[in-house]
This record gives C-alpha cells, sequence and structure tokens, in this order.
C-alpha cells in the first residue's frame, strides 16, 4: 500500500512538472526569411553593436558641445592660517640701495646692502565667487572633430551592418541544414516503412518455404540499419533546430519548426551575370576600410590645423573677499568687494619641435597602408567572386546529377523488388538495390545542402546578401 501511494505521489509530481514544462514551451513556425528578421532583433551580439551606434552618435553630441558657450560658477573661501611673507627693501631709511649721499662733499657712502623688510599682505579669511563664460570663436582641430565624429557614427552603422550580414549568412546556413535534414528524414522514413514491408513479405516466404533464413538475416540487416540511421536522423534534427535557434537569439526552450520545403527554394534567382560592373563597396567590408580611410585623412588634417591659431571669448563676474575674522565673512557690505574682466584670448602655436610635423608623417602612412589594404580587398573580392560562381555552378549541376541518379537508384531498386516478389530474383540483388538507393539519396542531400550553401556565399561575394 505504501510502495502505491509513493507510486501515485511520484506520477503527480512528473505529471505537474510535464504540464510546467509545457505552459513555458513556446512553439513557433518560421520561414526562413521570418527567422532572419527575429534574428536582427533578437542576436545578443547585433544588441551590442547597435549600442556602439549609440556610443558614437552620443559622442558626436558630446563633441559639439565643445563649440557652445561654457559656463562655469566657481566658489572659494579660504583660511589662512600662515599668510606669506613678502620680503621688501627699506623704503623708510635715507638709503638709495645701501647708498648713502654726503651733503658736505656731495658724493656718495657705501653703506652695504640695504635693509629688507618682511611684509605680509593679506587676511586671514578670503573668498571668491565667479561666474565665467567661455565662447569658441575659432579653432580648426574643433571642425575637423566634429567631421571625424559624425565619420565614425557611419562606421559604427557599418559595422552594425557588418555583423547583420554575418548573421543572415549564420542563420541561412543552419536553416538550410535544417531543411534538407527534414527532407531527408521523410524519405529516410519511406526506406524503413519499405524495408519492413520487404522484411514481412521475406519472412512470409521463409515460413512458406520459398526463401531462405539467409535472405531473411539480409534483409533483416539492412531493416535495422535504416532503423539506426532514422534514430541518428532524429537527433540531427534536433542538433540542428539548436544551433538555428542559437544563432537566432531564440530561448532554447522554445519549440521551433520551419514553414518552407525544398520546393520553395529558387535556385534560378540567383543567376547573376559575371559581365555586369561590379562596384567593390557593395562589399561592406570594402566600404569598411573606405570610411577608415576616411577618418586617418581627417585625423591628419587635424594635426595639420593645430597650427592655427585658436581665437576664444571669455568673461567674468563675481566677489571677492577678505576678513580679519570669521565672523565677517559674510558681511557682503563692507567685505565683498565686485570683479569683471570681458576679453578675447588668441594662442598662437609658433614651435613645437616639429612634433606635428612627425605625427602628420605618420598620418600619411597610415593612409597609404589603408590603401594598400583596398586593393590587396579588391584582388580578394575578384577571387572569391569568381570561385563562388564557379562552386555554384558545379553545386547546382552536381544536384541536379545527383538528382537523376536517385531517381534512377529508385527505378533499378523497384525494378529488383518485382522482380524478387515474381521469384524472378533473388534477395541479393534487391538488398545491393536498397544500398545503392541510399547511397544516391545521402549523394543527392549532400549536394542540394552544398548548392544551398554556394548560393548564400555567392549573394556574400557579391553584397548581395543583406541590405
Amino acid at each position: 500500500m505504501k510502495i502505491r501511494m509513493n507510486m501515485l505521489i511520484t506520477g503527480l509530481v512528473l505529471m505537474a512538472a510535464s504540464v510546467a514544462a509545457q505552459q513555458n514551451t513556446t512553439k513557433v513556425t518560421f520561414s526562413l526569411e521570418e527567422c532572419i528578421n527575429y534574428a536582427l532583433e533578437n542576436n545578443e551580439t547585433l544588441r551590442n553593436t547597435q549600442l556602439d551606434k549609440d556610443i558614437a552618435q552620443a559622442r558626436v553630441r558630446e563633441t559639439l558641445a565643445d563649440g557652445l558657450p561654457q559656463l562655469n560658477a566657481n566658489l572659494e573661501l579660504a583660511y589662512n592660517y600662515k599668510i606669506a611673507v613678502t620680503p621688501l627693501p627699506d623704503f623708510i631709511a635715507p638709503s638709495v640701495y645701501g647708498v648713502l649721499f654726503d651733503e658736505a662733499l656731495l658724493e656718495p657712502r657705501d653703506l652695504g646692502p640695504p635693509d629688507i623688510i618682511p611684509t605680509q599682505f593679506g587676511t586671514d579669511y578670503t573668498g571668491q565667487a565667479v561666474i565665467s563664460l567661455e565662447q569658441m570663436l575659432f579653432d580648426g582641430s574643433y571642425f575637423v572633430g566634429l567631421r571625424a565624429a559624425r565619420t565614425y557614427t557611419e562606421l559604427s552603422r557599418k559595422d552594425h551592418l557588418k555583423s547583420e550580414i554575418d548573421i543572415v549568412e549564420a542563420v541561412s546556413k543552419a536553416y538550410y541544414s535544417l531543411l534538407v535534414n527534414k527532407e531527408q528524414t521523410e524519405l529516410i522514413n519511406k526506406n524503413y516503412e519499405r524495408l519492413d514491408s520487404l522484411l514481412r513479405d521475406t519472412k512470409g516466404l521463409y515460413e512458406n518455404g520459398f526463401a531462405e533464413k539467409i535472405e531473411v538475416n539480409r534483409v533483416q540487416v539492412q531493416f535495422n540499419n535504416a532503423k539506426v540511421e532514422r534514430d541518428n536522423m532524429d537527433q540531427l534534427i534536433e542538433i540542428s533546430k539548436i544551433l538555428l535557434k542559437f544563432q537566432m537569439g531564440l530561448p532554447q526552450s522554445s519549440e521551433l519548426e520551419i514553414s518552407e520545403t525544398i520546393e520553395d527554394i529558387r535556385f534560378e534567382s540567383m543567376e547573376i551575370n559575371e559581365n555586369d560592373d561590379f562596384d567593390y563597396s557593395q562589399r561592406i567590408e570594402y566600404s569598411q576600410l573606405q570610411t577608415n580611410e576616411t577618418l586617418a585623412q581627417l585625423d591628419m588634417k587635424n594635426t595639420q590645423v593645430q597650427y592655427y591659431p585658436k581665437v576664444d571669448l571669455f568673461g567674468n563676474f563675481g566677489s571677492s573677499m577678505g576678513a580679519i575674522s570669521s565672523g565677517d565673512i559674510f558681511n557682503f557690505d563692507d567685505n565683498w568687494f565686485g570683479l569683471g574682466a570681458i576679453g578675447v584670448r588668441m594662442s598662437v602655436p609658433i614651435f613645437d619641435g616639429f612634433r606635428k610635423s612627425n605625427i602628420i608623417q605618420q598620418k600619411r602612412l597610415q593612409v597609404a597602408q589603408i590603401n594598400n589594404n583596398k586593393k590587396q580587398l579588391e584582388n580578394n573580392i575578384d577571387l572569391e567572386v569568381r570561385q563562388s560562381s564557379l562552386t555554384y555552378d558545379r553545386s547546382i549541376d552536381n544536384m541536379v546529377a545527383q538528382q537523376e541518379n536517385m531517381k534512377l537508384a529508385e527505378e533499378v531498386y523497384n525494378v529488383a523488388k518485382v522482380k524478387y516478389e515474381e521469384g524472378l530474383g533473388s534477395s541479393l540483388e534487391i538488398i545491393n538495390a536498397d544500398a545503392d538507393y541510399k547511397e544516391a539519396q545521402t549523394n543527392y542531400y549532400s549536394a542540394l545542402y552544398d548548392a544551398l550553401v554556394a548560393k548564400v556565399e555567392l549573394q556574400k561575394a557579391y553584397g548581395t546578401l543583406y541590405k
């Protein structure tokens, strides 16, 4: 009785856990486009690059703020517990730098060095309250820096686009992997059912004396292999779903299904005329280099304009205070005195030991490096376009050939099966036909996946994968 009660409690707990798991599981069915759109909104890498874009825009506003009026308020109160001593020459004694004139002889007499009078200027308490305003009138670095900040924002936008393209590529390949595996699973299930039917028929022939035991064993081996293959494919599909959900940023607890089939894929739309003019800037990597080149040139120009003067308008207004005792600090009528000034400040660089000149030379070399990188990237893009085009064409031809082989292998198997059922063929012949048919299936789906991947890589090579 106690054991039955424990089993009942365990069953109820498992049922509750199962219901909770079902409630927490979200089932979604997506097409490739929907998978890509979901990834572009939820992938963590893209979220970080979006934050980089926001940071770049804030940097532009930060640079712009340097050209706006700068208003500051300062309040200073100090207790001078030891007032500084200012040494002064003795201006009271009738001596002039230690020389005394004899009135009778009208000749100077040397009396030695003059006396020093130590004097303290100031009060025990001092204070100052000032409001200052500064407005930049001209600074070449400011205007160049503002252009550079906006260009940096453009670079961050392109970095974000590059991440989006990488995500689209990863999601597309993961989606196609799941799509091919699901299509292949349907065929594997048909193989399993076909061999299951053949095994039952062979066992019936054996029981009626029309087949040998070895023929049953041969079919049994094929059937067992088909069962293992079906189980392995189920695991492969689950792994493909896990990978696709990871690339999308979809929680692993969600149940994902895809809505498209192989028939929905149109390879014809990928026909690209290689004779058309190709713009390298269609590739995001090349566009990033172009922006980096602009940034390097602006950086060099920023150093060049530092040879120009800087002009600022300034003004301040406030009060200063001196008091003997702390009680007089807030005696605003007698101890606080107004102050104010307004003017223009110009700073002119004269000589810096050729520092800016050497910096400019470094920037020129950096621009030259970027130009070399652009030429190298152009060569790499030409190679990628050519290779991806050839690979795509070859993959399509291979896929068509393997599809035809699969159909022929199926016809051979069907003929062998009919001959075997009519007693005109052997079980070995049908087993060999079945093995050839399975191999043709594997080759076809492998070629199909290669063609889909080649399609993605060709789109990426031409810069048309995602805009």
